[in-house]
């Protein structure tokens, strides 16, 4: 995981991955935006990792991915979700 941001982006929050809206469907990744400490983060382990949106709650959404052979689901803010190409 990274652990520090570029100098040039350090401390600022983008606000366009802050309210993106993401759909049913749709495939993430999950990265750590480490400036949107602690609001809807997951466990480390998990970065990288890619998913599949499954529904909305509140502003987080609910993403299913694999995980060793077991399906798992995470409740992730939408700072730390990158949109794949489909």
């Amino acid at each position: 995981m990274k652990q520090r941001k570029r100098v040039r982006t350090k401390g600022k929050h983008m606000l366009s991955k802050l309210f993106q809206e993401l759909k049913e469907g749709d495939k993430v990744a999950l990265y750590a935006d480490l400036s949107v400490r602690g609001k809807g983060i997951f466990p480390r382990q998990f970065h990288g990792r890619t998913g599949i949106v499954e529904a909305k709650r509140g502003r987080a959404y609910i993403v299913r991915f694999k995980n060793g052979g077991v399906y798992k689901r995470l409740i992730v803010s939408p700072a730390h979700l990158k949109k794949l190409q489909d």
